[in-house]
């Protein structure tokens, strides 16, 4: 009697380990599955696209257009160029975004002027009717420097930036623009200059008293292109880089 006890006292121990030990390796597989798609999913958030790399227009067309504009773009040592004399043609990239954060250097010739734009369509017949614009400026000889919501880093013609902290005609600077959930931030030269929320009413304020009043398509979409202007003058952009948020 009593060895019939041991030996299903054995057996039932032998069925508890075996649970025991079953549960830990799908604990173990479980935690390992957990760990690997947080990686893959914060890998694919830091995964930048480089647009433009010195080399490759690729990712870009003109605004409106099939095709990359050419006859008012260059590639020269490594940045992107407008042609003065050429065909005044935006460009845009070939996808579209929502959350982004967006890096690029730029600079300008004397006087010059240019911008960065985002939630771009192409509903318009010009890429401003649709999309905001962080401006690109020399502060110190073009008109436009002398009001805060048309100067370098300004939402244009909405939001001064905060603080002038443009380098001097010639010298590239760094411009940063990101947008999580609707908030968007407009950084110059490691330096954060303006925020605000798209879309709402203190932005739809301002909007009402601008020169984008009229604008029917003016922020509406929360999705779209980003795109650098030709404005006329020589700007050149290098180094320009996105990723998802």
């Amino acid at each position: 009697m009593i060895g019939i006890q041991r030996f299903h006292l054995k057996i039932f121990l032998l069925k508890k380990y075996n649970y025991q030990l079953i549960r830990e390796r799908i604990m173990k597989i479980f935690f390992a599955l957990s760990m690997f798609l947080f990686i893959g999913c914060t890998a694919n958030q830091d995964e930048w696209t480089i647009l433009f790399d010195g080399n490759s227009v690729s990712h870009w067309r003109g605004f409106n257009q099939e095709n990359f504009p050419f006859d008012g773009w260059a590639i020269e040592n490594g940045t992107l160029k407008t042609i003065v004399g050429g065909n005044k043609v935006d460009i845009i990239t070939k996808q579209v975004y929502k959350d982004f954060e967006l890096v690029l250097e730029w600079k300008v010739s004397p006087a010059g002027n240019s911008g960065i734009f985002y939630f771009a369509t192409e509903k318009g017949d010009y890429i401003w009717q649709s999309a905001p614009e962080m401006q690109v400026l020399d502060n110190t000889a073009h008109h436009d420097g002398k009001k805060n919501t048309t100067s370098a880093g300004a939402l244009y013609d909405l939001i001064p930036p905060s603080v002038d902290v443009t380098k001097e005609v010639g010298k590239f600077n760094e411009a940063r623009v990101q947008v999580i959930n609707n908030h968007v931030e407009h950084w110059l030269n490691g330096k954060k200059i303006l925020e605000y929320d798209y879309g709402s009413n203190d932005l739809k304020d301002l909007i009402a008293k601008s020169k984008f009043a009229s604008m029917a398509l003016f922020a509406k979409e929360n999705t779209g292109h980003i795109g650098l202007q030709h404005h006329g003058e020589e700007v050149w952009y290098r180094n320009v880089r996105i990723r998802k948020l």
